[in-house]
């Protein structure tokens, strides 16, 4: 069964052509089992998912596993990425995919975030150092509360004097305030530790933001450390996410989705019907398709499997 890694899209050339490696890392792991990999996203860039599918489809496969090229599982993972293939569905009659976890938490993305924090330190220790880490940012308080596990998970055991969790948007600590509160804390040197697969125009936000808050504070050492990026670590993640949803009953988090149980400043979007973003480059963007949204109107369950 073949491998289709769905990402979100973005503006950024670089961050574009590390995910074409990423999905072509991940091809050479999966080359020997003659298993076929495709990529697309769900938005902002090309090749958009229908592309991807169509690829596969023109291959022969009616069965793929759709892995989401996510961290957390927020709106993108939750809603727009299932949206998207059910889309292909209608299009591509007889089409079944087995929908795969977001990416992390997980320990191959903490060696990750270790390495690029040690790379932005240069030998420096890492007991006089804060680090903030930046997620992107949710409406979705389970996304945000994920990103403040990572945090907590990242502090554990590596000997960092705090790791603090903050965001890039949508949510509150903005990367400012977090750097305000490590500083008010008695940090004396931190490093600004980007959540992010790759470039993008948020990852040069918080370069922007942090560069801006270490000229208003000389005395604080700001660093920013480089996005988790193009790596055998990730690929290999994808991969065994592949393989788990292949073999296994994979579940979204569903004791905390606001599409499923009505969450305080969140009910609203209970039960909220599920739509696929816009692609410019995907035929039904031409044709004044506009669905734009993040809900279930089905089962939240039942894209785990092989008959989403």
């Amino acid at each position: 069964m073949p491998l289709l890694v769905v990402g979100h899209g973005t503006r950024s050339a670089a961050g574009v052509e590390q995910f074409a490696a990423l999905v072509a890392r991940a091809g050479r792991r999966l080359a020997a089992e003659g298993v076929d990999v495709a990529g697309g996203f769900i938005e902002l860039a090309p090749p958009p998912v229908n592309v991807a599918v169509a690829d596969l489809v023109g291959r022969g496969h009616r069965d793929v596993v759709a892995v989401p090229l996510v961290l957390v599982a927020a709106g993108h993972g939750k809603g727009d990425i299932p949206g998207a293939m059910a889309r292909e569905q209608v299009r591509h009659p007889g089409l079944r995919y087995r929908y795969g976890r977001p990416l992390g938490p997980h320990p191959a993305l903490h060696d990750v975030l270790t390495r690029r924090v040690d790379e932005a330190l240069a030998g420096d220790d890492r007991d006089g150092t804060a680090v903030v880490l930046v997620g992107r940012g949710s409406s979705d308080p389970d996304a945000n509360a994920e990103v403040a596990k990572v945090a907590r998970l990242q502090w554990e055991g590596r000997g960092y004097a705090m790791v603090e969790p903050s965001f890039v948007s949508l949510a509150h600590p903005s990367v400012p305030e977090a750097l305000e509160r490590v500083r008010l804390l008695g940090a004396r040197r931190v490093v600004v530790a980007p959540y992010f697969l790759f470039p993008g125009v948020l990852p040069d936000r918080i370069v922007e933001q942090s560069r801006a808050f270490a000229q208003a504070h000389p005395g604080l050492d700001v660093r920013v450390a480089d996005v988790l990026g193009d790596t055998d670590d990730l690929a290999g993640l994808v991969v065994e996410r592949y393989r788990e949803a292949l073999l296994g009953d994979i579940r979204m988090n569903c004791d905390t989705c606001v599409y499923r149980i009505a969450m305080p400043g969140f009910e609203d979007k209970v039960g909220r019907a599920q739509t696929p973003h816009d692609h410019p480059d995907d035929p039904t963007h031409a044709h004044g398709h506009h669905g734009h949204g993040h809900g279930h109107s089905h089962d939240h369950h039942e894209h785990a499997h092989a008959h989403p």
